[in-house]
């Protein structure tokens, strides 16, 4: 993770990093902004009519005019796309595959029917829509993740549809669908034609001739097998640009060439020009240097006075770091813009993605910094475009910078991508209508094309804020946090090195892992919370079993002895303990995410280890029950609190005897009922409405798992109970 080196050098220097940040910010910044404000020495001036002829003292390029040719020579390169004919194959494979799979469920069911009809004395009902879409999803756990993430794209509904279709038809809706989709994937298909071959293809399923239930059938698998199989070739595509802005000839200027003429007057293409021939070299004013150093100045004071407020040293440091970074990045990308500023391109500065900055900093530190980074790029701008100082340019730049800036601290602090059209109207439809209230005020006529120039510029600028949080989201993460998404989408790889070992030393352990982060993560989902962080701390959660996996019931092969028959209640209890402590040590040797630690240390809180104490109990009855709680603590997190219930209801209806829907929903409501009483929940931010929402979500999404584990009494009488079973069964 990037935030790691930086941490290792922070605690290197201390109590001086803090001075050490703001001296090489204040020296990024000034030698950013001084080549706009420096003193020069200019003999030409812009609208100054010359008396003589300026000629070119000597032969340079004019890089400008350069780069803008070979840019467009670039744009006009058409894209390159390669076409991949095995993805065609893949789709009609795993369709085929389905119906395979429906077919087989179909055969094995009945089979199955009929020999329940032979043995038993009265009738039975034949197998339901609903056991036959389950035995399916069951054969999908043999399968490639790749495949079941297909399959899951589809509805419930489907499947019934599929498993309500009679032999013939489901037959004749196979072979039509097959050649369907073959057909279809024949074609070229790229995202932007993806939808149109779609509709074609959804048109000529519905000329085949089938039922109302079978068209659904061919209409859905039409909709999910049909895919892009043509992909934008980069590099041949960058390829062909650089060949293109190769053949571009460099516009030079010659020795000898007349710049102005005599009696014209010096426009900004002219200034250019003698600026690269070294011909303005006169002294200007010194106040704007000492003005743009006060500013700086200005905004270290201010940022040492907010960072007050934060009483961890170690975050008011990040927070110095995290802003300095993107308020250098911000006035760097300033200055980029200014460079192809010219008279003919004049509000090219309006591309400068003024929201991007405050939007990052209110997303991923707090709303009050964005407003402060909004208003110092307003003021550096001010820097930047120093030439434009007298003019209506500079005016609506720095309104348009401003307005922009706010409105990216005004959404919610959420990642963009999740907030869809609300971010687009505050982003870019909101800063967008300002710049034409701005034209409109300068009174600029619609019919002239710098006009539209401006308008177009500043709704681009605002597109380009939107796409670049929402595409660079992910990398930033990685300077703030160790639990970014590309982190996590790393330690959710099958692959990882703990996984691998808990699969082969605790597999057991492993699955139930898998079914605790399905159950989770799509809980936490239903109430907004990280899901990918849940699902991932749930991989890991019991990776401290570890240790001892062969003490833990669910990693027994079958028929053996459980271990803790021959141990003492406390001694079972030190290493059930174990898990848990044994656990976070793993992880942080492994340098997980702080929060997988967390989850890893409170997924039990502090609960009561019942089934040992009660025999505990047995044995000496003034035992106490603290001692055998786990040592917590109690769920810190949303995340944490859905993990800590997940994780026991699994457990307990892999161990339930005939699991039902109503036992299980009321397994799930009294567990529920006995944490909130217990006061695990207390410290995890869920509300009863999100409480009531996990319960649901946990109801729908436990499935029969019938693994043995050891169940959990919850009074004395029952553990006296299942120790007279015990004896009864060994006589």
């Amino acid at each position: 993770m990037l935030n790691q080196p930086l941490s290792k050098f922070r605690g290197k220097l201390g109590r001086y990093y803090t001075p050490f940040l703001f001296l090489v910010f204040f020296g990024v910044i000034f030698g950013i902004l001084y080549p706009s404000v420096r003193q020069q020495k200019v003999d030409y001036r812009e609208g100054q009519v010359v008396n003589e002829n300026i000629r070119a003292n000597k032969t340079v390029e004019n890089t400008a005019a350069t780069e803008q040719k070979r840019k467009l020579a670039a744009e006009a390169v058409t894209p390159e796309y390669t076409f991949q004919e095995d993805i065609a194959t893949t789709q009609v494979e795993r369709v085929e595959n389905l119906f395979t799979m429906v077919a087989t469920v179909n055969s094995e069911l009945k089979k199955e029917y009929e020999d329940k009809q032979k043995d038993e004395a009265t009738n039975i009902a034949a197998p339901s829509v609903e056991e036959h879409v389950a035995a399916l999803k069951k054969k999908f756990e043999k399968l490639d993740v790749s495949d079941v993430d297909f399959y899951q794209q589809f509805s419930t509904a489907f499947y019934q549809n599929l498993f309500s279709l009679s032999e013939t038809d489901l037959t004749s809706t196979r072979n039509k669908s097959l050649g369907l989709l073959e057909e279809t994937m024949e074609q070229h298909i790229r995202e932007s034609n993806l939808t149109e071959i779609k509709e074609e293809a959804s048109t000529q399923g519905e000329s085949l001739g089938v039922n109302e239930t079978a068209q659904e059938v061919i209409s859905e698998l039409v909709a999910n097998g049909v895919v892009v199989n043509e992909f934008l070739n980069e590099k041949l595509t960058e390829e062909k640009r650089d060949t293109a802005r190769s053949a571009v000839q460099p516009v030079m200027i010659y020795q000898g060439e007349i710049i102005v003429r005599e009696g014209s007057q010096i426009d900004a293409s002219a200034i250019e020009k003698l600026r690269l021939l070294g011909l303005t070299s006169q002294n200007g004013s010194i106040f704007p240097v000492m003005a743009m150093i006060f500013a700086v100045l200005l905004q270290i004071l201010v940022l040492l006075y907010f960072g007050r407020q934060f009483s961890s040293k170690d975050y008011r440091q990040e927070f110095y770091t995290f802003y300095c970074f993107m308020m250098i990045v911000s006035v760097g990308m300033m200055m980029f813009f200014q460079l192809f500023q010219s008279e003919q391109i004049q509000y090219i500065p309006l591309f400068f993605p003024a929201a991007f900055v405050p939007l990052v900093l209110n997303l991923f530190m707090n709303r009050r910094a964005g407003i402060l980074s909004a208003l110092f790029q307003v003021v550096a701008s001010i820097f930047v475009y120093y030439n434009s100082i007298g003019t209506n340019l500079l005016t609506t730049i720095l309104v348009t910078y401003l307005f922009a800036g706010l409105m990216g601290t005004i959404v919610k602090r959420q990642r963009i991508a999740y907030q869809g059209f609300p971010a687009v109207m505050w982003l870019i439809v909101f800063p967008s209508l300002m710049n034409f209230v701005l034209v409109v005020f300068q009174g600029l006529s619609f019919y002239e094309s710098s006009t539209w120039l401006t308008l177009v510029c500043g709704v681009a600028g605002n597109l380009l804020g939107f796409l670049l949080t929402m595409g660079l989201h992910q990398y930033i993460e990685l300077l703030v946090t160790d639990d970014s998404a590309i982190v996590l989408n790393e330690l959710s790889n099958p692959n990882h090195p703990l996984l691998k070992k808990l699969l082969e030393e605790a597999p057991g352990t492993y699955h139930h892992s898998m079914m605790v982060a399905n159950l989770s993560a799509n809980a936490v989902a239903d109430i907004g919370g990280r899901s990918l962080m849940t699902r991932v701390a749930c991989y890991y959660h019991d990776i401290g079993k570890l240790k001892h996996a062969n003490f833990f019931v669910e990693n027994l092969p079958s028929g053996a002895e459980n271990p803790h028959n021959f141990l003492l209640p406390e001694d079972s209890k030190q290493i059930i303990f174990g898990h848990v402590t044994d656990g976070a040590k793993i992880l942080e040797e492994y340098k997980m995410p702080q929060m997988v630690i967390d989850i890893c240390n409170q997924h039990h809180g502090t609960t009561l280890m019942k089934f040992f104490y009660a025999k505990a109990k047995e044995r000496n009855p003034e035992i106490e029950e603290a001692d055998f709680r786990y040592p917590g603590p109690r769920p810190q997190t949303r995340e944490a609190g859905v993990i800590s219930i997940a994780d026991t209801c699994e457990a307990a209806v892999r161990a339930m005897d005939q699991p039902t829907n109503d036992k299980i929903q009321k397994f799930v409501h009294n567990l529920i009922i006995d944490r909130i009483i217990d006061g695990q929940l207390d410290d995890s931010g869920l509300t009863m409405k999100e409480i009531r929402i996990v319960e649901k979500s946990l109801v729908n999404g436990l499935c029969s798992t019938f693994h043995s584990r050891i169940k959990y009494p919850k009074m004395k009488s029952e553990a006296e109970k299942m120790k007279e079973e015990q004896e009864r069964s060994e006589a």
